[in-house]
């Protein structure tokens, strides 16, 4: 049977249709656009009428009388004042516009996908916050998470950003692999690559996860606020601080919160550790010491590397020496081992006569040692003493005459570290990405937030003593000889070098009644191993 063609009314009609529908659309959208006053207005004066009948509504019978004597005494007044009714009539038409407008549409509650992802979060917390006996258990399968979650924030991709958790009395919180299991399973479950501050309040049997914003890396080696014996290791946040000192940022001036380390006869933690991984920024941070101690200390820095990392110290004043050879660094750390034992010689005999400390033992000394392993394997190829063994004096009685040791190691070197070290560095840092094990075998406690990753040079962990783990940044304190470093960072450091000074040994002259050995000179400024005068017969040193 042959197909018969439709009627052309109804092969072209849909055309018609689709166009007069377009026309229509069109012309309601003009007339909504010049029809938008008068809408808003009969809004308005509709949400004022049923604001008026619930008043009245409400208004009791014994009162109704009153009111409408006083609403027909206004009206009155109105009335008879001239343009009032026309001025009543525009207060109304105000009155109405601006309670029928568009309000913005204000967020109440989570959307689908935030629910969706809160109820995965908690399914996922079920195997581990709830028990079989429990007979009314706070996370169960299927549950409800509005019971146990709450205060909870999302960003812009829909991630979490803080969130409160309840959990059950019996958890035991009080154990340090229960709570990791936690905080590892809430920062795979609400996005990975950021960092999180984890708050147990184990009294009140509640967890705030929050998500810790990035510490800023604009603010460069520079003359900051503080006292002789403080020391700024970097900058932390502004919630774990009591105090804070203006910095000079790359957005202008600001107050931030420094990570100062006291140093000094009285403090606790009179000497550091440093350990990072390649590029962490452990050398900017022996640099960024360096430049704060020189107006009032003299500097000697030993550097295993040897690649001229603090070639710009080389011959300033108050560096005593730069030492990059195994010979030079043994004899500079000899000398400052004398150095120690004349310091404390002479100042136990002023205190004997009642007397106060010579000058010469109250002005810092300060001894950074970068990459001891290094040192330490060329020393037992040669068949030398580790130098780390000349730190032993120094490291247990140079706090009472001002004599502070520094180290930095990376991590593949820190088993190399000696006993001593690891003992007397009660102020340590960690730089770089790492584990949190690895944090906690530096500093002796994991920190209360998620290392990340990918971290800038000079952000990590800081840690004083037995007090708290803090974040930190180091200020940038680039070589300024190297080509990779930026202009504005390099004169930012060239600015805080001291004056150059001829490389002369002078000999620091003895205390009365000291020992009968000859105190020894300090060595020179050198980037090769000097001539040290260590006690009766000069020691000749090796280039």
């Amino acid at each position: 049977m042959a197909r018969r063609p439709l009627p052309r009314i109804l092969t072209s009609g849909s055309d018609r249709i689709a166009r007069s529908r377009e026309i229509a659309r069109t012309a309601a959208d003009s007339a909504t656009d010049v029809l938008h006053p008068l809408i808003t207005i009969s809004r308005g004066l509709r949400k004022l009428a049923a604001t008026a009948r619930a008043r009245w509504a409400a208004t009791p019978k014994e009162r109704r009388g009153p009111t409408l004597l006083l609403v027909a005494a206004c009206i009155l007044v109105v009335a008879l004042v001239p343009y009032g009714p026309l001025l009543a009539l525009v207060s109304v038409m105000g009155a109405a516009a601006w309670t029928g407008r568009e309000r913005p549409v204000v967020k109440t509650g989570p959307d689908d996908a935030e629910v969706e992802r809160l109820q995965g979060l908690y399914e996922a917390l079920v195997p581990y916050l709830s028990v079989p006996e429990d007979p009314a258990p706070l996370f169960a399968h299927g549950g409800d998470w509005s019971g146990a979650f709450g205060d909870f924030s999302f960003d812009d991709d829909g991630r979490l950003t803080r969130l409160r958790i309840r959990y059950p009395a019996y958890f035991t919180d009080g154990e340090a692999a229960s709570r990791a299991r936690i905080e590892q399973l809430l920062h795979a479950k609400s996005g990975r690559g950021r960092e999180y501050l984890f708050d147990w309040d184990e009294e009140g049997n509640q967890l705030v996860m929050s998500v810790l914003p990035a510490l800023p890396t604009t603010i460069a080696a520079q003359r900051f606020v503080t006292v002789p014996g403080e020391t700024v290791l970097g900058f932390t946040d502004a919630d774990a601080v009591q105090r804070t000192v203006p910095v000079v940022t790359a957005d202008g001036e600001e107050d931030a919160p420094p990570v100062l380390w006291r140093t000094g006869p009285r403090s606790t933690e009179p000497h550091l550790l440093a350990v990072g991984q390649p590029g962490a920024g452990t050398t900017s941070l022996l640099r960024s010491i360096a430049l704060q101690t020189l107006p009032y200390g003299d500097v000697l820095i030993v550097e295993g590397s040897g690649t001229g990392e603090y070639a710009c110290l080389t011959g300033r004043a108050g560096v005593l020496a730069v030492e990059c050879g195994l010979a030079g660094a043994l004899a500079s750390l000899e000398w400052a081992a004398h150095e120690t034992e004349r310091r404390l010689i002479a100042a136990n005999r002023a205190r004997q006569a009642g007397r106060p400390a010579p000058d010469d033992t109250r002005r810092p000394l300060w001894i950074l040692l970068d990459r001891p392993s290094i040192l330490g394997h060329l020393a037992a190829a040669d068949g030398r003493p580790d130098p780390q063994d000349l730190l032993q004096v120094p490291l247990r009685h140079g706090r009472t005459v001002q004599v502070t040791v520094v180290v930095a190691e990376q991590f593949d070197g820190a088993d190399a570290l000696s006993e001593t070290v690891r003992t007397h560095t009660r102020a340590r840092v960690v730089l770089g990405p790492a584990a949190p094990g690895q944090i906690a075998s530096v500093l002796g406690a994991a920190p209360h937030t998620t290392p990340t990753p990918s971290v800038p040079p000079g952000r990590g962990y800081a840690r004083l003593g037995t007090g708290p783990v803090l974040r930190l940044q180091v200020p940038a304190t680039p070589d300024p000889y190297d080509e990779a470093t930026g202009e504005a960072h390099r004169q930012a450091v060239l600015a805080l070098l001291p004056e150059r000074q001829d490389a002369t040994a002078t000999a620091v002259p003895p205390a009365p009644g000291s020992a009968p050995d000859p105190a020894p000179a300090p060595p020179r400024a050198t980037t090769a191993g000097p001539t040290l005068d260590l006690g009766p017969a000069p020691v000749p040193a090796e280039g």
